[in-house]
């Protein structure tokens, strides 16, 4: 069954219209801020790619992807659930150097996923991945960039306000970093999602880091596929949304593994049969770069820039008719 949070009193300071206007100009203003300071390129991604591939992300390792024949060939396709494995391929392709990058808008369909405020079965973001060399994997490294990521969103919002002045909202800029066993050190009796909350009520603009590995307690923070992220350089950038009343996760990005933490963290997962495939291959032998990367959700940003209450208000999708409903009876106008 969908959750839906109902802001008390909520009303949408724009208009259906205006909200059009303005989600392109959030998009637009923050894409190129975005590649401006990360130097990166846009390139084209695939909707879908072979299932025999190894390319596609698995999430958690649980969710089904969507799949389909094709006329007149063999082979089974699948939509994507991410671009993460397939961005790292593309770099090593195109022949992107150290301190370059690129960036893609990706869209995906996510069957499985549960829809509310934040969450469609549609995703729209932006996938983005840097090269970097062996001594910027580091957390400083990785800090700095969220620090860039961070700049980005409050300048984009600042621009979009100053041509919609009904918006009122101020973002951090600041971040606050703290890693998951931090988290769980100060927040033992919450569940992870609950300490995610109280930690960015209390900051706005937060960072939390490591999440992937089991902590002290035996749980992990957070589910992450095994073979893109190093589960001790990554992290999910989080805002805070006044309109919602709730921390809004905008980014999940981190340092990819290199051949050291790509076999240890398989190991773990018990996935080391996925050795067989290119990708994983490539990181094995150091054919693929060194990365770092990650993805910002679009529809997401435009509901904190705009101060939205649901994801229905920035994006078209389909949605359970009670949540319609009720969307509509509570000034959510879907789109």
């Amino acid at each position: 069954m969908y959750q839906l949070k109902i802001p008390e009193d909520y009303s949408s300071p724009l208009n259906l219209r205006d909200t059009q206007r303005a989600i392109k100009l959030c998009k637009d203003t923050f894409e190129r801020r975005l590649a401006k300071v990360l130097d990166l390129e846009r390139v084209t991604a695939p909707l879908m790619v072979w299932a025999e591939s190894g390319i596609n992300d698995d999430l958690n390792g649980v969710e089904r992807k969507v799949h389909f024949d094709l006329k007149e060939m063999d082979n089974e396709a699948e939509i994507v659930q991410s671009l993460a494995k397939w961005k790292r391929m593309a770099l090593y392709r195109y022949g992107f150097n150290a301190g370059e990058g690129l960036y893609t808008d990706m869209n995906a369909i996510r069957r499985d996923d549960s829809v509310d405020n934040l969450h469609s079965v549609f995703v729209d973001q932006w996938d983005w991945e840097k090269v970097i060399l062996p001594e910027q994997r580091t957390k400083e490294y990785l800090e700095k960039t969220v620090r860039k990521i961070a700049h980005a969103i409050y300048l984009a919002q600042e621009l979009v306000k100053a041509d919609f002045p009904k918006l009122t909202q101020t973002i951090n800029k600041d971040v606050f970093f703290i890693t998951s066993q931090e988290l769980e050190d100060m927040y033992p009796e919450l569940t992870p999602e609950e300490r995610e909350q109280e930690i960015t009520r209390e900051h706005k603009t937060v960072f939390i880091e490591q999440i992937g590995g089991v902590l002290n307690s035996g749980v992990r923070h957070g589910g992450r596929a095994p073979d893109y992220d190093d589960w001790t350089l990554n992290g999910d950038l989080f805002v805070w949304s006044n309109a919602l009343n709730v921390g809004i996760e905008v980014s999940s990005m981190g340092i990819r593994v290199d051949s050291a933490a790509l076999e240890k963290q398989l190991k773990e997962k018990d996935c080391e049969d996925r050795l067989k495939y290119d990708y994983h291959k490539g990181i094995m032998d150091g054919t693929l770069p060194l990365t770092i990367g990650g993805g910002i959700g679009q529809s997401r940003l435009c509901m904190l820039i705009l101060e939205k209450a649901h994801i229905c208000e920035v994006q078209s999708s389909i949605w359970p008719d009670e949540m319609v409903k009720q969307c509509e009876e509570n000034g959510m106008k879907l789109l």
